[in-house]
């Protein structure tokens, strides 16, 4: 999306970027996962959603389980460090609460997808996936030799979801953002968006250069909204720790579909925004230390 960012509700930004049927990539590597964003979009009731991440974890378990995806394309998923994601199990399995298509790559495929996606670019190239089976069961994936060298690699085609998601630390009143810390493919997944949502701890008068951080210029990005703890039970570097006992807690909450169910109804569909649902579980954002 060309043009400025806005500052927004989630809840507005949600309703006006994310529809029925989109393809949706909630970015973020262990830290920065955009949690808030996930919730809103089952209190929506989005459905048919194809969801896109390099590693669905807790957010993605409670998407599918909530009904909102037919699709996913991914390269690995889990609980970190814990264990399967049981809802994301289910799915596959048995098509509960409906079928899921799964569309599997490596990480660094799906990385050089995201690129030539924000490069405007039809494919990407990697030495990956030969010797793999991937090639038997991907469809997304083509062998191509080199012009130069006759050497032969793997074409991916370039990732340009219809809505980009991200969280991040923080974003001043024009709509820059800046994130820092452990980054993933946030900065590539914006840039191959068609629309792009970002959620962050705080909006400041004035972004603080800091080393290493990447700046997203407003130019670039849809809605910018202001939710602190966003990116909770993950955490946010400078802002929030993260919640190891609600992972090891999800494992149990999930492994069931009355136990899942009733969680979702009374944590987030009951709740208005993600601030109260933190107080639902009796937990509040962290006071900044940035």
């Amino acid at each position: 999306m060309t043009g400025r960012a806005r500052l927004m509700t989630l809840h507005d930004a949600v309703a006006e970027l994310i529809h029925d049927g989109d393809t949706v990539a909630f970015e973020g590597f262990t830290h920065l996962i955009p949690h808030a964003a996930g919730h809103e979009v089952i209190r929506q009731g989005r459905q048919d959603l194809t969801l896109v991440r390099m590693t669905p974890d807790m957010v993605y378990d409670q998407l599918i389980g909530a009904g909102c995806a037919s699709g996913l394309i991914f390269s690995w998923g889990g609980n970190p460090g814990v264990g399967s994601l049981h809802r994301f199990r289910d799915a596959v399995e048995t098509g509960w609460p409906r079928p899921l298509a799964v569309e599997e790559h490596s990480h660094a495929g799906m990385a050089a997808r995201y690129v030539a996606g924000a490069s405007g670019l039809p494919f990407g190239v990697l030495r990956g996936y030969v010797g793999t089976d991937l090639m038997d069961h991907t469809p997304t994936l083509a062998p191509i030799r080199c012009p130069f060298t006759g050497e032969q690699l793997t074409a991916v085609p370039a990732l340009t979801p219809d809505v980009a998601v991200i969280h991040a630390q923080q974003a001043d009143r024009r709509g820059n953002v800046q994130l820092w810390g452990l980054v993933g493919v946030q900065k590539e997944a914006v840039l191959s968006g068609r629309r792009s949502i970002v959620t962050v701890e705080e909006v400041v008068d004035e972004l603080t250069p800091r080393p290493n951080a990447i700046v997203l210029p407003s130019w670039v990005l849809g809605a910018v909204c202001e939710v602190p703890g966003g990116a909770h039970p993950s955490f946010a570097i400078g802002y929030s720790s993260r919640d190891n006992g609600f992972y090891r807690a999800w494992d149990e909450i999930s492994r069931d579909r009355a136990t899942f169910t009733a969680w979702i109804d009374e944590h987030i569909r009951g709740t208005a925004d993600f601030g109260e649902y933190l107080a639902s579980l009796g937990r509040q954002p962290e006071v900044a230390n940035a």
